[in-house]
């Protein structure tokens, strides 16, 4: 007799809600939307169909590995792989310190409970300056210019895609990508219903991506010249008098500042920098100004760019200035179920965002959000000296084919004294690996998106507990954890997971009881730890968030409050509504105001003045890269379901560009950069801006000793050889990863 069970999927961003079909056995029979999911209601991508595959994949790791003398990898017990590595952690610390190991915490993180909530233990236990994550690759210039702007780094100003009248994208394919800091499911769907009810959708982008088809007009753009074209809009709108910011007016800090230093920037200024005609750049401000109700919204083309903060500062400054910004069918703060930095202690005050408490021993690039930027990891690890990283833990991530100029990257893990990585697979990372410390399915362990949420278009939250037992073999992920943040405080390859745990729940409910306004303010944390037996880990720690969020039953404090049990009890999920105005209780600044121009970012505009008169060599080529709907993280390259089809990984290029340098459709190109060189095939096509190419990320895995078959068989090129790690948003030290000058030959 087969039995149904529901969970929310945990591949992309978009957090749909999937029905599973289980058999007699427990196999997995069929895989599709759950129609009664309070958010995604019945949408499902490819993504979503292959879980069945992931789980099943005969090379994804079902017992730790370890290193032999001949460098290949062997099985070994728990026991022997936390020996091994409490010896070659401690070692390298004995040696250099705390800062000579190195974590780095990869995407595939932002969807696991275990990772998030204990890999923050981690980090801390090893009291490393160098921390890393694939943030810096991605999204932390719009974390950061948010965090300067409102005060905190998670007061991300997302869509309200289901209420507004005219949708500006920037830099964002999100029929590709799900959405992205926009946890939103079945975008089409939602860019179709602001049609319907006789809206614009406006897609800026040098690529006529799948998102831009959809819309209502694509206006192509030269790549690294967003916050160009943004500024100009900002100069329109003070020049027209179509400055608007409505009631937010008297919580704006720098309007006067902002529009002096926009002045310079008229359209007919960054014209030909942008490659945008400056009536078209008018037109789009004067739209944006008179539409009813609007929201700009930018995204990797957009951060990961030499002014991603700058840019992502920009597209809120432009919200602000024509009263869309906490506003129905604006740019809204989401208030998700576990509460948050904006949602505790005193409202609308805080400390704050603080950057630049420490820097890169190599190059001196400033910590971001307690992390170091991740470009600047291999010289960390090939220079000599004082706080020289000699270990590394890798939780998920796969940086040797994320990271910017990944051959560098490659051989730098190489000459490492010791490294352990978390993973579902051998990788081109985790190859390097002494010892692999393998994680359960995503069906073997429950499910709770802590980080998405806090994204999301519309206040939900939706449990899933695990569908299937842990694999003979296998333990609990955050059992794996604790064992690693045990190692790392000194309590060696024995230490008691269960106290250690106890501790960090009691930690998080100390901080709660000690905050201003808190439901459980003033009581004591040994009471409301013992409430929340029998749970341990993860969920133990999710029920506490919950309680204490912002819908939560307070430990007793309103019985019809939100629990990890009353979501056990919806298992399609719980609808809190739309998003609602939050300002200025959400601002978390100094001054309890909105910082439209905060020092960092006011500096920085300096380099955009440079910017107008910079001019490319005729014949010069910049590279972009381009999402895919089967794509999200490297390790989907091995599902059979999702690189089935025409090949993927190819260089776009434009019919005019195509002929100029004698390519064609279909055969090879050698594309170089500074720092490095690929081969794949050329695919012409119109849909690109000439003068540009675009390359697929998260490919690249035709190398030896990777434990993933089918990726191997389809192993593309990696995209990252060509990013060079010195280029970085200089005020985040986000990787530049779009705009990278390149040249074309035929192979």
């Amino acid at each position: 007799m087969s039995v149904t069970a529901y969970r929310t999927c945990p591949l992309c961003e978009a957090t749909c809600g999937l029905e599973l079909t289980l058999d007699e056995s427990g196999a997995v029979e069929r895989v599709r939307g759950d129609a009664d999911d309070v958010f995604s209601r019945g949408f499902l991508c490819p993504k979503g169909v292959s879980i069945k595959q992931l789980h099943d994949d005969p090379d994804r790791l079902r017992t730790p590995l370890r290193r032999t003398a001949n460098g290949s990898f062997e099985p070994c017990s728990w026991e022997e792989a936390f020996a091994l590595v409490a010896a070659g952690l401690e070692g390298v610390r004995a040696r250099g310190g705390a800062d000579a190991v190195a974590l780095y915490i990869g995407n595939p993180s932002a969807h696991n409970m275990s990772a998030l909530l204990y890999g923050r233990a981690l980090a801390k236990g090893l009291g490393s300056r160098n921390v890393y994550s694939a943030s810096t690759v991605d999204q932390y210039p719009k974390q950061l210019a948010s965090a300067l702007m409102f005060g905190t780094a998670t007061t991300v100003a997302v869509p309200d895609l289901d209420r507004t009248d005219h949708l500006l994208v920037l830099g964002a394919n999100p029929l590709a990508s799900n959405g992205s800091l926009m946890t939103a499911p079945d975008v089409r769907g939602r860019l179709q219903a602001i049609q319907a009810r006789g809206g614009k959708v406006v897609v800026v982008d040098p690529r006529r991506s799948r998102t831009a088809r959809a819309a209502d007009e694509h206006v192509p753009i030269r790549p690294g010249t967003d916050a160009l074209l943004l500024i100009a809009m900002v100069a329109v709108l003070f020049e027209e008098q179509l400055v608007a910011p409505g009631r937010l007016e008297p919580l704006c800090d720098g309007l006067g500042e902002l529009r002096a230093l926009a002045a310079p920037f008229a359209p007919e200024r960054v014209a030909a920098a942008t490659g945008i005609p400056a009536p078209t750049i008018r037109r789009l401000a004067r739209d944006l100004g008179a539409a009813e109700r609007a929201v700009v919204y930018g995204r990797m083309g957009t951060t990961t760019q030499t002014f991603g903060t700058t840019a992502s500062w920009l597209v809120d400054v432009l919200n602000v200035l024509t009263g869309n910004l906490d506003r129905a069918g604006g740019a809204m703060f989401p208030l998700p179920a576990i509460g948050g930095s904006n949602s505790r202690g005193e409202p609308g005050r805080g400390r704050g965002a603080r950057t630049g408490r420490w820097s890169s021993r190599v190059r001196g690039l400033g910590e971001v959000f307690g992390e170091l930027p991740v470009a600047c990891l291999a010289e960390e690890i090939e220079t000599p000296g004082d706080g020289q990283v000699r270990a590394l833990i890798t939780l998920a991530g796969n940086p040797v084919v994320s990271t910017p100029n990944a051959g560098r990257l490659d051989g730098a893990l190489a000459a490492l004294d010791f490294m352990v990585s978390v993973d579902l697979y051998v990788t081109e990372t985790s190859r390097h690996a002494d010892v692999i410390l393998p994680a359960p399915s995503p069906l073997e362990r429950a499910h709770y998106d802590l980080a998405l949420y806090g994204f999301a278009i519309r206040n939900v939250a939706n449990y899933s507990p695990a569908v299937l037992p842990i694999g003979d073999g296998m333990q609990d992920e955050w059992r794996t954890l604790l064992r690693l943040v045990g190692i790392a405080v000194g309590q060696g390859a024995g230490a008691d997971v269960d106290a250690i745990d106890d501790f960090v729940a009691l930690d998080v409910l100390r901080r709660e009881t000690a905050t201003a306004g808190s439901p459980v303010a003033g009581r004591d944390p040994a009471e409301l730890l013992a409430a929340l037996a029998p749970r341990r880990g993860p969920e133990r720690l999710l029920d506490a968030l919950l309680r204490t969020g912002p819908y939560g039953e307070g430990f007793g404090r309103d019985p019809d409050g939100l629990s990890l049990a009353a979501l056990e009890a919806a298992p399609h999920g719980i609808d809190f509504g739309a998003l609602e105005p939050r300002l200025p209780d959400a601002l978390r600044t100094a001054s309890g105001r909105i910082e439209l121009t905060p020092p960092q970012l006011v500096a920085d505009v300096a380099r955009l003045h440079a910017a107008l008169d910079a001019r490319a060599e005729d014949g010069a080529m910049v590279l972009i890269g381009r999402r895919d709907l089967r794509s999200n993280n490297s390790w989907m390259h091995n599902l059979p379901l999702l690189v089935r089809g025409p090949e993927r990984c190819t260089v776009l290029v434009h019919p005019d560009d195509a002929a100029r340098l004698g390519l064609t459709d279909g055969a090879p190109a050698r594309v170089r950069s500074r720092v490095g060189a690929i081969e794949l095939p050329v695919e012409v096509d119109d849909a690109i801006m000439p003068g540009v190419v675009s390359i697929p990320h998260g490919w690249g895995h035709g190398v030896d000793g990777v434990g993933w078959r089918v990726a191997s068989a389809h192993g593309g090129a990696n995209s990252n050889v060509l990013a060079d790690e010195l280029e970085v948003d200089p005020v985040s030290g986000n990787a530049v990863l779009n705009g990278i000058p390149v040249s074309l030959a035929p192979a």
